[in-house]
């Protein structure tokens, strides 16, 4: 199947590019002539100018309901300075509220595989989700914000050991970079960032309406359930402004592709959003919100396995910011933002039906029906910079400066088996850096950006403390030789602090009974990224009002002291029976069997290099897109090893065909997975991590706007009703689902 996904994306990429050739260029605009204080995560519409509201009654499609591309959308996520994708240097997409709401996702794996590059580990059974990008995920290798606000939840299991909880009612738009080239924006980012912004009063009312309130419902079949979303905004002149929303969510289990059912899959979901933006003086802006989740379901402690538990998980943020711009001050775009983040599950055992044999090691410990843990994480934290725009000679340049920092508080508390005091370790670390960038061009041909970040680090707990520092250099150099046609390179560096888990962790595996040891003299690893890609933008090439995007690109991802988790000293005998200690193993050995410890460790050097394609044509009454990813991995260390974290080779396409003056818009999503790579026996991730077939999935969607008032979606997700297991995940996926949602807007002047 591999032979044929790339001989698929290449000749997508060749028939993309070829198009371009007779075309026009669009124009683009040098970093001294834009102005903007839309801020990276600051809860005002990113690229409003090119996303309309109501967003959420909007046609659906790749594109934006005034015509453009996701491509031609702005994005501050890169470099702190507004551009659009297509002129980003480097790997960057985006998500708009118009790809969410033809998907209609109920966790952002459905929406993310499309963008080149990265993959998604859900559990499942939780509605946690973690996101891997070109390979690299887990204890904060993607910094993953909302509104700017880090999300740095880790739980140590058998699913991803980096989470967040996110409904994608909330969002409506997701910036991603991919790799460490964004290495101002955050501590830890190697493998890149992936900013999500919720909505806000511009996804609700028209540039000239006052007040209004929009309702969005909708329901689905195989486990999808019911959603309802309840959003209301106001003006209060050109001073002031509000916007809330309610979310609610009830799957229930889902029936894999071969009709059996899978348990524990479904939850719900009640949370809200409320935000306030108010504008004191010309130019200057106050915004704050407040986000609250809590999602209830029922798993078991591993897949068909241990003690069935009851879950109670909560998450609360609150964001605090100030922005100032004055387009007569070119020096001036301030931003200041603070914001606090926390993430606790409570669990309660309710049963060990499920499974006595494996639930013997909790009963052995004493744990009975009712008995609890919890986990919780809290995030401080804050972000300050400047934008500076002027001229020097033929030089025009933006230069961007500041810092930002964070503090994470780790507790737990475990009353039902101690298992998760030990393997996610109470304790707190600190994450602070400060940077400058020069985004520099030259006439209408060259672009050079630099960039240069220190980072600092300290962690303690558990009578353990470590701490380091280092600086990041960056430099990107782009050249435009003919108009519409932009090739660059990129030499770049990314810093990432071990995490509390990784350091701290101490405990004995519930089964089999296995040592995990700490680890206080872990290195922090340092990625060194070499890349280098093409931006191709054209208008008017077949038709007039036509439009052609495309980005590809090549990289090259070195991780120095890369951490992995690895067997450690000399084998020893455990019991082989769930509960009985392994103190048996001396008087009845062949009850037994050997086992070593395990431990985070520095592996050396893991090596990361692949390709990513992304492009878009359009042409009025329609839009075709394509995007594909290529990942190798390796522990170089052991080169017959491959990095489980890298996914398989993936490539999707979609085609939508727009009817009755843009009112109707249908279409379908082919999505091409290749096969996983294999494990060699004994490897540690090979109990857990089973190889993957390959698979192809067909989707449908429709949409009608009849008004900028009432909108209804309808989308067929795995047509074929394929059996499949995503890589990475434990639990099989759902076979066809069946979603419609309808969205009425009720606003006034």
């Amino acid at each position: 199947m591999s032979s044929c996904i790339w001989r698929a994306l290449v000749s997508g990429a060749f028939l993309l590019i070829a198009s371009g050739a007779y075309g026009q260029a669009a124009q683009t605009t040098s970093p001294a002539q834009t102005n903007s204080n839309a801020q990276p995560g600051s809860g005002q519409s990113q690229g409003a100018a090119n996303t309309p509201a109501p967003s959420q009654g909007a046609s659906s499609g790749q594109t934006s309901a005034n015509g453009t591309i996701p491509l031609d959308t702005i994005t501050v996520t890169a470099t702190m300075t507004d551009e659009s994708v297509i002129d980003a240097m480097g790997g960057v997409s985006t998500v708009t509220e118009s790809q969410l709401s033809t998907v209609q996702p109920q966790l952002f794996s459905e929406v993310l595989q499309d963008v080149p590059g990265v993959t998604t580990q859900d559990a499942l059974s939780d509605p946690m989700q973690s996101i891997n990008i070109r390979g690299m995920q887990d204890f904060g290798r993607v910094n993953v914000l909302v509104d700017g606000a880090r999300q740095d939840y880790e739980i140590s299991g058998h699913n991803a050991q980096g989470s967040f909880y996110l409904d994608p009612e909330f969002i409506c738009g997701i910036d991603i970079v991919r790799g460490p080239i964004s290495n101002i924006y955050g501590s830890g980012a190697i493998g890149g960032v992936a900013s999500f912004r919720t909505c806000g009063v511009n996804d609700v009312l028209l540039p000239d309406e006052n007040y209004g309130a929009l309702e969005h419902i909708g329901y689905g079949s195989n486990g999808a359930g019911l959603v309802e979303s309840l959003s209301g905004a106001a003006r209060m002149g050109p001073a002031a402004d509000v916007y809330g929303q309610f979310v609610f969510r009830n799957p229930t289990s889902y029936d894999e592709g071969s009709g059996a059912l899978v348990p524990y899959t479904g939850s719900q979901l009640a949370g809200g959003l409320a935000k306030i933006n108010f504008r004191p003086a010309e130019g200057q802006q106050i915004s704050g919100t407040a986000m609250y989740q809590n999602y209830a379901f029922d798993n078991l402690s591993v897949v068909n396995a241990g003690p069935l538990w009851a879950n109670d998980a909560q998450t609360t943020q609150f964001t605090l910011g100030y922005t100032v711009q004055r387009p007569d001050i070119p020096w001036l775009d301030f931003s200041l933002k603070g914001y606090s983040q926390s993430t606790r599950n409570d669990q309660t055992v309710q049963s060990f039906a499920q499974d006595p044999t494996d639930s013997e090691v909790y009963e052995a410990l004493g744990v009975v029906p009712g008995d609890s843990l919890y986990d919780q994480i809290h995030t401080y934290g804050f972000d300050v910079h400047d934008t500076a725009r002027f001229s020097t000679a033929m030089l025009d340049h933006a230069v961007t400066f500041g810092g930002d920092g964070a503090w994470d508080f780790v507790t737990t508390q475990d009353n039902a088996g101690g298992y998760i005091s030990a393997f996610t370790p109470s304790g707190q670390r600190s994450l602070t850096g400060a940077f400058v960038q020069d985004d520099i061009h030259y006439s209408t041909w060259l672009r050079v950006l630099g960039a240069l970040r220190y980072d600092n680090y300290s962690l303690s707990g558990g009578g353990f403390a470590s701490g380091g520092s280092h600086l990041s250099p960056k430099i990107t150099v782009g050249v435009t030789p003919i108009r519409g046609f932009e090739i660059y390179g990129t030499y770049a560096q990314g810093y990432r602090a071990p995490s509390l888990s990784e350091t701290l962790i101490n405990g004995v595996h519930p089964y089999p009974a296995f040592d995990i040891l700490p680890n206080p003299d872990l290195s922090p690893e340092v990625a060194t990224d070499v890349e280098g890609g093409v931006n191709l933008k054209y208008d008017n090439i077949i038709r007039p009002g036509d439009t052609l995007r495309v980005k590809a690109d090549a990289y090259l991802n070195k991780v120095q002291n890369y951490i992995d988790f690895s067997p450690v000293g000399a084998p020893y005998l455990v019991s082989a029976i769930p509960g009985v200690p392994s103190s048996i193993c001396t008087a009845e050995p062949f009850l037994c069997f050997p086992i070593t410890s395990y431990q985070y460790v520095n592996v050396g050097e893991a090596q990361i290099s692949g390709v990513e394609l992304e492009g878009t044509y359009d042409w009025g009454g329609g839009y075709v897109t394509v995007s594909g990813t290529h990942i190798d991995g390796k522990d170089v260390t052991s080169p017959s090893l491959p990095l489980y974290t890298v996914p398989p080779d993936r490539i999707s396409g979609t085609l939508g065909l727009r009817f009755l003056d843009n009112k109707l818009v249908v279409g379908t999503r082919l999505t091409l997975v290749n096969a996983s790579q294999y494990f060699p026996t004994g490897d540690e991730a090979g109990t857990y991590l089973v190889p993957t077939a390959g698979y192809a999935l067909v989707d449908l969607f429709g949409s009608y706007k009849y008004n900028d008032d009432i909108s209804a979606n309808l989308t067929v997700k795995n047509l074929l009703n394929k059996d499949y297991i995503q890589y990475l995940n434990l639990l099989p996926n759902p076979g066809i689902q069946v979603l419609g949602s309808i969205t009425v807007r009720f606003a006034s002047k």
